[in-house]
């Protein structure tokens, strides 16, 4: 009817009625908060979702974004309502669309980027757990320009809350100064990000036109967590613990099983 929605794997990636609130979310609290973003570079994302934000933005003028699943991107470039639905975001001149492992994309890589969106499902296995580990964000924080940054799709910090500051504190392990952060996504629930800073961060004050959630005001509320949401310890995720996948597993089949 007026309503679709992407899953990947069995989980929701998207729906339309209220995506613009995560994407919105994941990108401007970052690159709007950069003092001149020309080269940006978005792993995963292949709906072209966070890449249509990213194009508000008119001091963009190079868009790389890497993806595993051809599939996707095809699908979400070439689809009549999936395209219209990123604005044909994909289709962009500005934008350059590779299909490959995004750790391995990074290890040959020699460019560098001014602001960085990492927009990865949920680590709901190893596979993916991989991309939220120290050495992944060691090799991100080197493909990063001076005064770069960088934004993370990590999880519900209220569903999730220990996998989400598992998150934060693997960032920080990697030498990122963290920024943690949540909005409230209908379809999602409250839902948590994190931005990684080279340099000194400041919440914009001022974002392009035309956004439909956030504002000023908004934002920086965001960046406070109530005492349900607020912080727990947790030790950094590695490519040889993979403790992230272990806690997203445990929270998650709790909340869906009604534990």
């Amino acid at each position: 009817k007026d309503d679709g929605r992407l899953l990947l794997n069995g989980n929701l990636q998207v729906s339309p009625m209220d995506e613009y609130r995560s994407h919105e979310a994941l990108v401007h609290p970052a690159l709007s908060a950069h003092s001149a973003p020309r080269n940006v570079l978005i792993l995963g994302g292949g709906d072209g979702l966070a890449a249509r934000e990213v194009l508000r933005d008119r001091r963009v003028s190079s868009v790389t974004l890497v993806d595993l699943d051809p599939v996707m991107t095809k699908l979400f470039t070439e689809h009549q309502a999936l395209s219209a639905l990123n604005g044909r975001a994909l289709s962009d001149p500005r934008v350059a669309v590779i299909n490959a492992d995004a750790y391995r994309w990074l290890e040959k890589s020699e460019r560098r980027f001014d602001v960085v969106i990492v927009d990865f499902p949920d680590p709901s296995n190893y596979a993916v757990g991989k991309l939220y580990t120290t050495s992944f964000y060691r090799l991100l924080r080197r493909r990063l320009a001076s005064g770069g940054i960088i934004s993370v799709q990590s999880t519900s910090p209220l569903f999730a809350r220990q996998t989400y500051w598992t998150v934060v504190t693997t960032m920080e392990s990697a030498g990122f100064a963290t920024r943690p952060y949540h909005a409230y996504v209908p379809s999602f629930g409250e839902w948590g990000f994190v931005i990684g800073a080279t340099a000194p961060y400041r919440v914009p004050e001022k974002f392009p036109a035309g956004l439909r959630y956030l504002t000023p005001e908004i934002v920086r509320g965001m960046f406070d967590f109530p005492g349900d949401m607020s912080r727990v310890p947790a030790e950094a995720n590695r490519l040889d613990t993979q403790v992230l996948v272990q806690h997203y597993e445990r929270e998650w089949a709790r909340i869906n099983h009604g534990g």
